[in-house]
């Protein structure tokens, strides 16, 4: 339990900020499309080596679609059936590499649905350190991130570099998810990559202020997914996926996010001009 929470904690320190630039840019389908391409060199790795091999064949195959996408996504090319290719035929790849494994079953719903509960002490260190990439990567980009956010021609002319600015956000997207797919599943870490963000956005006053929210969302989520996860199957009465369970926290906190905002704005219009 101890070290599911440091995981998803590790995750969510990360999951933030690139979250909450992912939501900014608009980039949600692009990043469906990063986790996708990943899942063959998922698959490949843990085939061929193991949980050891996972994260090696989950790099490789999380640079070259970091990669591939920023040039779909800036070519001439209409982007969005491009990727939905791409994502398809990635992930029927890998379908069809573990397949070929005896206990095809079960490798396929830990690589889909998560293993947070299984994950050991030693994997930390390795999720740690592409996790800290990926923030590095974003740190080192954020002023550019964000200038290309809002106005890309005008950061274009400044010359902020468009593309090694995508290159660095889409490759911290891949090591998110090549970190977030191990306690979550490859099902549903875009949950955790979109909705922190987007629950931001909702909430928060400034870019700072949605940073912190993102963040403080992620690991409060996952400590109470975990924790409801964890006494429903100990009690017996249902056994939960930790990840799904965390995931699934993470929806209903964005539902009540939405509710409040849509009740906020209906009462602001019912407010004479005056007082708005």
């Amino acid at each position: 339990m101890a070290t599911a929470l440091a995981a998803l904690l590790l995750i969510a320190v990360a999951v933030g900020p690139i979250s909450t630039l992912v939501s900014l840019r608009g980039l949600e389908f692009l990043s469906e499309g990063i986790i996708h391409a990943v899942f063959p060199g998922i698959v490949v790795g843990y085939v061929v080596a193991g949980i050891p091999g996972l994260y090696l064949g989950s790099l490789l195959a999380a640079a070259i679609a970091a990669a591939v996408l920023t040039f779909i996504s800036r070519s001439g090319v209409a982007s969005g059936p491009s990727i939905a290719i791409v994502l398809t035929s990635a992930f029927g790849i890998g379908v069809i590499v573990v397949s070929q494994r005896s206990d095809y079953a079960g490798q396929l719903q830990q690589l889909l649905f998560g293993r947070v509960f299984t994950i050991s002490a030693s994997e930390l260190l390795p999720l740690a350190l592409g996790l800290f990439i990926a923030l590095a990567l974003v740190a080192i980009t954020w002023r550019r991130q964000v200038y290309v956010a809002f106005d890309r021609e005008g950061a274009t002319a400044a010359g902020a570099r468009p593309l090694t600015t995508d290159l660095a956000l889409n490759g911290a997207i891949a090591l998110t998810v090549v970190a977030a797919s191990a306690a979550v599943g490859t099902l549903l870490v875009l949950a955790v990559i979109i909705i922190p963000g987007a629950v931001a956005r909702l909430v928060g006053s400034s870019l700072s202020v949605g940073v912190a929210i993102a963040t403080a969302f992620g690991a409060f989520s996952a400590w109470i997914g975990l924790t409801v996860a964890f006494s429903l199957s100990v009690s017996g009465a249902t056994h939960l996926p930790g990840g799904a369970a965390t995931v699934l926290v993470m929806v209903l906190a964005y539902l009540l996010a939405g509710a409040m905002r849509f009740g906020r704005n209906v009462a602001r219009k019912r407010l004479p001009a005056r007082e708005r």
